[in-house]
């Protein structure tokens, strides 16, 4: 009778911590004082705000401005327009701040502020015209420290994370050895449950500690003014960067080409003032600039005319959704490339089914009366040079295109990238033409070094025979 009065206990109180650690998804869309349940989902916020502030810093911006847009390939196939390049950058930051401001617009109708509320109108008005009436703007010195802050806040709620899901476990365990409870193992079942139900009080001890160390127990009101004020920093601080106005493009002209990187890129504190004034300068030079300004509206807002600038013009990969399959078939060939003789029939046939029919036509209007033989090692080894030449630049993008995507994908889009390519880094503004005429030149080399060495193969297998055949009539005749 006592055991089963423990073991009733037992179960009313794992049953107890189970329901007080799982959210009550009645009350997540009421207001709420402490963030709890949403802790996950603005660290995530907060991580992609670390992230979008270090791609701003001095450093990577100068990398920006003297690697990124001078890449061969960028300017081989996409533009050599470096005014251009860095208005696609300025667009593709601008487009991943807003993306990531929806959200917060949509957590901070959860606040009691009422400026919080109106995050999205006011965060708009800031975009179009400069005006930032609740001053959230911060200088440098404060954004760092939010930084450090906001690291922190990530890093002990990934942890918080961990420990939720292993506390989930212990409880699943538990309520498994209760159900599972048989008399006759009554003094086995006993100890061990004992043992489990004393890990689970742990295990809720290191959960609250981690609650109190991490974004879970945080004013949600607090919290939200934090991510408010870093996004409108991160807006002022792109604006200053590639010299924006505070509404819309004006003519690329005037921007002062004398002007450093360190300069546009590091300026002092007082630039981060709370007027009008802190966003200076017109906008990075565009092509066609003028006509975009001629074509404006006074409806189209500073997000509305930087999605258009990330639209691929008619022409490019990106049109013609054909950006990741050249990105493939373009590292397919470079593992062919580098080793011909491993390639067989199967694998070579598999490449050209991935070829679309407009470099198919191409490709058979290149072999035309190419002999079937290719047994020069001298055009062998100039094909070889000619194909590592092409791949140097042309491979990079590909391999760019992948790790963009990738960081993209349904199952990472909650998760921080880890790298910092741009779009303007991978194929998807390569020009199509230009690109389809270089895996052209790939094929038909590869074609040839192909042949190569399988002849040559042929040749030294042929050779051995001969040579075993030799010795054998020799020991014949011995």
């Amino acid at each position: 009778m006592a055991l089963e009065t423990w073991l009733l206990r037992v179960k009313k109180s794992i049953s107890n911590t189970f329901h007080s650690t799982t959210p009550n998804t009645k009350h997540i869309f009421k207001k709420s004082s402490n963030v709890g349940v949403l802790a996950i989902e603005i660290a995530g916020l907060m991580s992609k705000i670390l992230h979008l502030w270090r791609s701003l810093s001095d450093k990577n911006i100068t990398r920006l401005k003297t690697e990124c847009i001078l890449l061969e390939g960028v300017h081989k196939i996409v533009s050599n327009d470096e005014a251009f390049l860095l208005s696609l950058a300025c667009a593709e930051m601008v487009e991943n701040l807003r993306v990531l401001t929806n959200s917060l617009s949509r957590l901070s109708k959860r606040c009691e502020d009422s400026n919080l509320q109106s995050f999205d109108q006011l965060f708009d008005e800031f975009s179009n015209t400069g005006r930032d009436p609740c001053n959230w703007i911060m200088n440098c010195k404060d954004m760092e420290a939010k930084i450090k802050k906001m690291d922190k806040y990530v890093k002990a709620t990934a942890t918080l994370h961990r420990e939720l899901e292993e506390l989930s476990a212990m409880e699943n365990v538990v309520k498994k050895s209760l159900k599972s409870y048989k008399e006759h193992e009554a003094s086995i079942k006993q100890l061990k449950i004992i043992d489990q139900q004393q890990k689970l009080a742990w295990q809720r001890q290191e959960v609250k500690y981690k609650k109190e160390r991490s974004l879970w127990n945080r004013n949600f009101d607090t919290v939200s003014i934090l991510l408010a004020r870093s996004v409108f920093t991160i807006l002022a601080r792109i604006k200053l960067v590639f010299g924006i106005g505070h509404a819309y493009p004006i003519p690329a002209s005037s921007l002062p080409r004398s002007l450093s990187a360190s300069a546009a890129v590091y300026p002092s504190e007082n630039h981060f003032d709370n007027s009008v004034s802190m966003v200076s300068g017109p906008l990075i030079m565009m092509k066609n600039s003028k006509q975009q300004q001629e074509s404006q509206t006074p409806s189209q807002g500073f997000f509305e005319l930087n999605s258009k600038l990330l639209k691929p013009p008619t022409g490019t990969l990106g049109a013609a959704a054909l950006a990741l399959h050249y990105s493939n078939l373009i590292i397919v060939m470079e593992k062919m490339i580098r080793s011909p003789q491993l390639v067989g029939f199967d694998a070579r046939d598999d490449l050209y089914a991935m070829l679309p029919q407009s470099i198919r036509w191409s490709l058979r209007g290149r072999l035309k009366g190419v002999g079937f033989t290719a047994t020069d090692p001298v055009l062998a080894g100039e094909w070889r040079d000619a194909l590592g030449k092409i791949l140097g630049w042309l491979s990079p993008l590909a391999h760019n295109m992948i790790k963009w995507q990738s960081e993209r994908s349904f199952e990472q889009q909650n998760m921080t990238p880890k790298t910092n390519v741009l779009l303007l880094q991978t194929l998807y503004f390569a020009n199509q033409e230009k690109t389809e005429d270089a895996i052209t030149e790939l094929l038909v080399g590869l074609n040839y070094i192909w042949r190569f060495e399988r002849e040559m193969n042929a040749k030294t297998l042929f050779q051995c025979s001969n040579f075993n055949g030799f010795l054998k009539l020799q020991n014949d005749a011995s």
